[in-house]
């Protein structure tokens, strides 16, 4: 990446953070401020950026000037913003500064509370309560200081490891070459495809999933692509959404009544799950996916008790339509919270009780609720829709070819699959290191569906030829189970859905709502996507639309031991309570010990051991998946360019890995080697004429590779890697 690409990658960032002091709110009291700052400039600045790919691939115009002109033009617009804002509040904040008030320190904590440090998590709910003290109102840092200054040894220590973890992670993410397998075969072929044509049309190619699976995640790595010239930043996407997982799950705490400590436990929880820690710091597309599930979550949850503002229906249609076209398993989450906001609408606008002279009528109201609906669908529609009507277009269905629509969605529906699929996603969900527990429970899972007549590796309800079960406890990004913040968020929920008042007497409405909201989304999850050995990874969402439960669950716990600690209560209760706070404290302890050593050896990025980021070359990191085949791929590419071939061939197979390829044939300029398919699955995109080509280089098969050389050609293969020159060359 060259320096000028390092100066361009600070236009996002930039537009990022003046969008949020942009878009913090005035006026109002709503919970966490800077953290719903921060969710509105995420969800605006999320859709700008697919819309500048949708808008200039649709002129052939994906070229570096072109998006530099963007980011700029953004960039002004909320420069513009932030002054205009500024200038419209400094003479309020000078009228605020004469006349100082005193408020209680946990409301100035909660509107400290940003992005900027996760010390700032807000105090607010009954854990809040402090003594009144003298706070001037003021900056974020001053806040955030105070927010230091009066949490306990416990809130410190928690919001230590956070960052910690989170610091931790960006180093890995920077020193880090992408090395995901998926990120090889699809996830970043697609982004060079893209910057190769300079449009979004779809190519020749076998692997269908470069053409088929929503891009909303590469759509956002095309931009660091061309503004910086290479992938040295592409694994901080993944980075930024795990942060922005961190903040709202945090928010969404608040909002549920959590004070301080429980937003600081369910970030924690979050944030120590090896599954987030490792995908934290790679090229998948999980995260990304799990945050703006998780920006729809809160901006539904300030729409439960007062009427949603047209700015909040743009940021909910724009959340939906990220999440579409970055995960359509997402929706799942934001199909449930959408009912939700809808249903607390109407409520609403039926209860209204205004004075006769303004009074809102309520079918005005729900006319209202109708027009917001169809805005948020709407917005939605813009986001996801151009690459909807490419894959329509292209296959004649939304969802793509009948491989794709009957791979991974469930092709039975009665209750006894659908049972034997959940137990199978939550056994390998929940699966330790404990082999006795994990062999007890696979085989009690699989004599059950044999009792009720189903075959537990049917192919209907299993993903491709896999075989339950699989270990999935090794912290490997692609399929390390979460059993601890699993557990604990399920158990969270269900204590929020029956005996919500447990955790919170003043919240047990908004609480039983939001615990239907998860539980109905595992639901759906396991009764419409196949068990499959990653299936942890398709998960993330859910996890993280249900950790917040997760925390205040844990927290009530910690209270009512402190609230009763002094009291005469039996020594029987005493020490119940105190067996109770020590189960926590266990718990968390545990998480972190779980963070700890998946981002110390987690796989295939680590900071310590074999695979080191600190100790291992750039090439060797991208290869630690298969490292046979780094200097295989180096071998054929070497021939390749010393034959002078300008336009090359690809043969490959639907999981073989592409991306080598477009890194080590690029032009002596940089620019993007002319790799054209001599295979594809897309019946309107024929292959090209293997005899047009200078060379062919293939992965996979050798057969299949020596079907597709001409006659006379010249072949050679390796194990994995093989290239094929004409005569003379």
């Amino acid at each position: 990446m060259s320096a000028a690409g390092s100066l361009l990658a600070v236009l996002p960032a930039a537009s990022v953070l003046l969008l949020t002091v942009a878009t913090t709110p005035r006026g109002v009291d709503p919970v966490a401020p800077t953290r719903l700052a921060a969710v509105r400039a995420a969800v605006v600045a999320g859709a700008y950026a697919v819309l500048v790919v949708e808008v200039l691939g649709a002129l052939h115009a994906l070229t570096r000037p072109a998006f530099v002109a963007a980011w700029l033009l953004f960039l002004l617009a909320t420069a513009t913003a932030v002054a205009l804002r500024w200038r419209r509040d400094t003479p309020l904040a000078e009228a605020s500064a004469a006349t100082p008030r005193r408020v209680p320190v946990g409301a100035a904590v909660t509107a400290g509370a940003g992005p900027e440090t996760s010390v700032a998590l807000a105090d607010r709910g009954p854990a809040g309560g402090r003594d009144a003290a003298p706070v001037q109102t003021g900056g974020v840092r001053a806040r955030a200081a105070d927010a230091w200054r009066t949490a306990s040894r416990g809130e410190r220590l928690l919001a230590g490891v956070i960052g910690g973890l989170v610091l931790l992670e960006l180093l890995v993410a920077l020193l880090a070459e992408p090395n995901n397998f998926d990120s090889q075969t699809y996830h970043l072929p697609k982004v060079e495809h893209w910057v190769a044509q300079g449009d979004l049309d779809f190519w020749p190619t076998a692997i269908h999933r470069q053409v088929t699976i929503p891009p909303g995640a590469e759509y956002l790595l095309l931009h660091l692509r061309l503004l910086t010239g290479g992938d040295a930043l592409h694994n901080l996407v993944q980075w930024a959404a795990g942060v922005l997982c961190l903040l709202v799950t945090a928010r969404i705490t608040a909002q549920l009544g959590g004070g301080r400590r429980a937003q600081l436990i369910t970030a924690f929880v979050l944030a120590s799950t090896p599954m987030v820690v490792l995908q934290a710091t790679s090229t998948q597309t999980d995260l990304v996916c799990a945050a703006w599930v998780a920006c729809a979550a809160t901006l539904v949850l300030d729409g439960l008790r007062r009427r949603t503002g047209w700015g909040t229906l743009l940021g909910l249609g724009a959340a939906t339509g990220l999440t579409a076209v970055t995960k359509t398993s997402g929706l799942i989450a934001v199909g449930p919270l959408l009912v939700l906001w809808g249903l607390a609408q109407l409520r609403l606008a039926l209860a209204a009780r205004a004075p006769a002279a303004a009074r809102v009528r309520p079918v005005g109201g729900v006319v209202r609720v109708v027009a917001g609906s169809a805005l948020i669908l709407v917005v939605a529609a813009l986001v996801v829709g151009p690459f909807l009507a490419r894959v329509t277009a292209e296959f004649g269905h939304p969802l793509g070819p009948p491989r794709l629509r009957e791979s991974i969605p469930m092709e039975r529906h009665d209750p006894a699959s659908v049972l034997v699929n959940a137990l199978r996603i939550g056994h390998t969900a929940f699966d330790t290191p404990l082999a006795p527990l994990r062999s007890a429970s696979a085989d009690a899972i699989i004599d059950g569906a044999d009792a009720i007549g189903v075959d537990p590796q049917d192919r209907a309800i299993t993903f491709g030829r896999e075989v339950f079960p699989v270990p999935a406890w090794y912290p490997d990004e692609d399929r390390v189970a979460f059993p601890i913040a699993g557990a604990v968020a399920l158990l969270g929920a269900l204590v929020a859905l029956v005996r919500p008042r447990r955790i919170d007497s003043g919240q047990a409405g908004p609480l039983r709502a939001y615990a239907v909201v998860v539980l109905t989304t595992v639901l759906l999850h396991t009764a419409m996507l196949k068990w499959q050995p990653w299936g942890n990874r398709l998960l993330l969402y859910a996890l993280v639309l249900a950790v917040p439960l997760a925390g205040l669950w844990l927290d009530a716990i910690l209270r009512r031991h402190a609230g009763r600690a002094t009291s005469t209560a039996p020594t029987s209760g005493r020490a119940r309570r105190s067996v109770a706070t020590l189960a926590v404290v266990a718990v968390l302890a545990t998480s972190a010990l779980a963070g700890v050593l998946a981002l110390s050896y987690g796989f295939p990025r680590r900071l310590v051991g074999s695979g080191s980021v600190f100790t291992t070359s750039d090439w060797d990191t991208r290869f630690l998946r298969r490292p046979e085949w780094a200097d295989e791929f180096r071998w054929a590419a070497s021939a390749v360019r010393d034959s002078g071939a300008r336009r090359i061939g690809l043969v490959e197979q639907n999981d073989n890995w592409e991306y080598p390829w477009w890194l080590l044939l690029r032009q002596p300029d940089g620019g993007s080697p002319e790799l054209v398919s001599l295979q594809s699955v897309l019946p309107e995109r024929p292959p090209a004429d293997p005899a047009s080509m200078d060379a062919i280089v293939c992965t996979g098969s050798q057969p299949a590779c020596a079907k597709l050389v001409p006659a006379g050609w010249r072949l050679e293969f390796r194990d994995y890697v093989g290239y094929a020159l004409p005569p003379g060359r």
